[in-house]
Parts: C-alpha cells; sequence; structure tokens
C-alpha cells in the first residue's frame, strides 16, 4: 500500500510538474495567456455613468493609445481640406498659365505666318512689276532693257557679288545700305580673316566697314573672266540659274540727296578732285584756281551745291567723259533686273523687316543678324526742302533720267517735287 500510495503521489506530482511545464511555453509565445483579462487602457468616447460609482465621470486619456478628440480631428481635417484646396488651386493656376503660354505661343506663330504671307506676296508684287516694266506694259523706255544677258560686258558685272558656299548673288546699290550688306557676305563667304582671331569673320558688325568696300575681297561676275577664262558666261547662267539672287532699292531721288551729303556734304579728297572740282569749275563761276585739298576748298567755304551736282548729272558731256560714279549710277544700270530675275527685292525704307525676311529665305538666319542700321539716314521728307532751290525744268528732266528706276521699283512719281 505505502508503495502504491507513493507511485500515485509521484505520478500526480509529475502531472502537475508537465502541466505547468505546458503552461509557461504557451504563455511565452502567446498561443496561451495565463493572466486573467484586464479592462482596455482607454474607455468608451461614451461612457454609461453608474449610479453611486466613483468613476461616473470620464478619466484622463492616454495620448498614446486613445482616439484623437473631436476638436483636433476636425481641425485636422478642415487642415487637409484646406491644403488639398491650396494644392487644387495651384495646379489650376499652373494650368491657366500653361494654357495662357500656349495661347500667345499660338497667337505669336499665327502672327508670323500672317506676316510671312504678306512678306512674300509683297515680294511678288514686286518681282512682277519689274517684270511687266521690263517687258514693256508701263510704256518705260530705257537703253538695255531688252538685250540679252550675254551682251552685257564684263565691267557692268561688277557688282554682282557671288558667294558659293551658300549660292547666293547680292547686287550692291551704293547709299542703300550696301555697306553692312557687305558685311553679311564677308561673313557669309569667309573672306576677311579677323586680325584678333586669325580666323574669318563671324560677325558683321565687327567687319570694319573701310575694309568691305576693298574690291578685291569680294567675287563678282566680273571676275569671272579672270578666274573661269571662256567657261565664265556658262558659269554665270548657271549660278544665275541655281542661287538665290537679291538686291536693295531706295527712292532714286533720296538715294541722289544721301550720294551728295556723303561725298559732297563734307570734305572728301577722293570725291573732290574727281567730280567735285569738275563741278565748281563748270558750273560755279570760280574766279582764279582753286584750292588743292577738299580741306582747304572747305575752309575757304568752297564747295559744290546741290543745284551744281544735279547741272552735273544733266550735262550731257559728263558721261561723255565717263561712265556715271556708282554712287549716283541708276539701280537697273547696276544690277540689271531686265536681265537678272531676282528672288528677292528689298527696300531700304522697309530695311528691319526685310532683312529679316531675307535672312530667314537664305536659310543663314541661325548664323547672323544684320548690323544695325545708320542712325543718320537721309529721310524722304528731306526731298522738298533739298529740291527747293532746283528750277522746275531741271527736276523734270533728272525725273526723266532717274524714271527707269522709279518704275521699275514701284516708287510713286514725286509730283510735289515736279509740280511746286
Amino acid at each position: 500500500m505505502g508503495t502504491w500510495r507513493g507511485l500515485r503521489v509521484a505520478f500526480v506530482l509529475g502531472s502537475l510538474f508537465m502541466i505547468l511545464l505546458i503552461i509557461v511555453y504557451w504563455d511565452d509565445v502567446g498561443g496561451f495567456n495565463l493572466y486573467p483579462l484586464q479592462e482596455p487602457k482607454h474607455e468608451s468616447l461614451h461612457p454609461r455613468a453608474t449610479a453611486g460609482s466613483p468613476h461616473s465621470t470620464s478619466r484622463p486619456q492616454n495620448s498614446s493609445s486613445s482616439p484623437v478628440p473631436t476638436t483636433a480631428r476636425s481641425t485636422t481635417l478642415v487642415s487637409e481640406e484646406t491644403g488639398g484646396a491650396a494644392e487644387e488651386h495651384t495646379e489650376e493656376e499652373g494650368m491657366e498659365k500653361q494654357e495662357q503660354r500656349q495661347q500667345e505661343t499660338r497667337e505669336d506663330e499665327e502672327k508670323e505666318r500672317s506676316r510671312t504671307t504678306a512678306d512674300n506676296r509683297e515680294q511678288e508684287d514686286r518681282k512682277q512689276r519689274i517684270m511687266d516694266v521690263c517687258s514693256g506694259k508701263d510704256a518705260v523706255e530705257f537703253p538695255g532693257s531688252t538685250r540679252p544677258f550675254e551682251q552685257i560686258p564684263n565691267r557692268e558685272l561688277d557688282h554682282l557679288i557671288v558667294d558659293d558656299t551658300h549660292q547666293i548673288i547680292y547686287c550692291y546699290v551704293p547709299k542703300v545700305a550696301c555697306t553692312n550688306w557687305k558685311r553679311v557676305m564677308v561673313v557669309l563667304s569667309q573672306s576677311l580673316i579677323s586680325p584678333s582671331s586669325g580666323k574669318p569673320y563671324t560677325d558683321p558688325e565687327a567687319v570694319p566697314p573701310d575694309l568691305v568696300h576693298n574690291s578685291s575681297i569680294h567675287l563678282t561676275f566680273a571676275k569671272f573672266w579672270r578666274h573661269y577664262g571662256s567657261l565664265s558666261r556658262h558659269l554665270m547662267a548657271l549660278k544665275l540659274q541655281h542661287y538665290t539672287k537679291f538686291l536693295f532699292v531706295r527712292d532714286p531721288f533720296v538715294r541722289l540727296i544721301s550720294a551728295f551729303r556723303n561725298k559732297f556734304g563734307r570734305p572728301n579728297e577722293d570725291f573732290y578732285k574727281q567730280f567735285g572740282s569738275v563741278m565748281l569749275r563748270r558750273y560755279a563761276n570760280v574766279s582764279g584756281s582753286l584750292p588743292e585739298t577738299a580741306a582747304e576748298a572747305f575752309a575757304a567755304g568752297i564747295k559744290p551745291t546741290f543745284q551744281q551736282f544735279i547741272t552735273y548729272l544733266l550735262d550731257p558731256e559728263t558721261e561723255r567723259e565717263s561712265i556715271f560714279n556708282e554712287h549716283w549710277r541708276q539701280v537697273y544700270r547696276l544690277c540689271h533686273p531686265c536681265q537678272v530675275k531676282y528672288d528677292f527685292i528689298g527696300r531700304l525704307e522697309s530695311l528691319e523687316t526685310d532683312a529679316e525676311h531675307l535672312l530667314k529665305l537664305l536659310e543663314v538666319d541661325h548664323l547672323l543678324h544684320f548690323p544695325s542700321g545708320a542712325r543718320n539716314r537721309t529721310a524722304a521728307s528731306w526731298e522738298r526742302d533739298w529740291f527747293a532751290q532746283i528750277p522746275i525744268a531741271m527736276r523734270r528732266e533728272l525725273y526723266k533720267l532717274y524714271e527707269p528706276d522709279f518704275e521699275l521699283f514701284g516708287y510713286p512719281k514725286p509730283d510735289s517735287t515736279l509740280h511746286q
């Protein structure tokens, strides 16, 4: 009996020990909780008060585990809504600005297309006018209008400058922005080296004005015979057919005023000796010998007048002695518009817009900009004042001398100058 009781006790103790081990194990891994259930650390948002209970009022709540209070949550919601509204407002503003920029871009593009269309239409009108005058529709006759290009002497082709790199031919007309257009041609043809960089000029405004009038730096049609011999005329014809050809013109009378101001309105030794002294001897009735230099003549108050200049142009003896100087030679004699079909005819009166249009046409607007114009440009409004002292008969005779240029390039007949 004692042995049996001892075994039962041992069995019971062993069982209790095993049960205790199992409880401890499951409590560690969380599968079983040895501890009694506890009240949650937070209470309901609406606790029920029990009569006589000492805890009928709410207790302070732990912020780490309690829900957000109503006021705080409302503030948060309002803040979030305000922030969201601000973001939406900012986004709407951004979209409106983007739409506005796009609209402005479309308007700019439309303006550019309209301007380009108008420019192209104007160019077509200018070219058609030349064709009409040259064909005799306007009943204006002038020397050389019907002769073929092959019959134009080489010496009369010296104003046609060629740029083979960009396939451009420019006929320069003195006193019509030719200095700046020659600068452009120098840059395009890379025909002049800058002493500061040792490389060809890339900016037209950096090219010294006095250098661009050195004929040796330009390839002109007049030099083709020297370069190409018997093939010169054939090459000229090919280039005229395939290259883009342009010139710039100006009101003929205003151009004459500009030439006089530039060459005789201030001391110019070359023009004084070659032309000014001739005018003074012929038309000024100067007694005795003339001063040797222009500076001495100007100091003595001896210089040609505009009327003497006009008289010189109208005098048949002038061209019997020598062809007109390029500064007052007619454009139709410099550039031969009846023989050369120009692709672009620019005007000094619309120089800025015409230059911009032309550079785009030549596809070189990304390479350079046209230099800014002269500030002391002769104005068309000066014409009446300059011609006030010229007899009307001389004005009309002068008009007949330059009438082909007026007609060819669409300048109106200066009736006020010719009849007052």
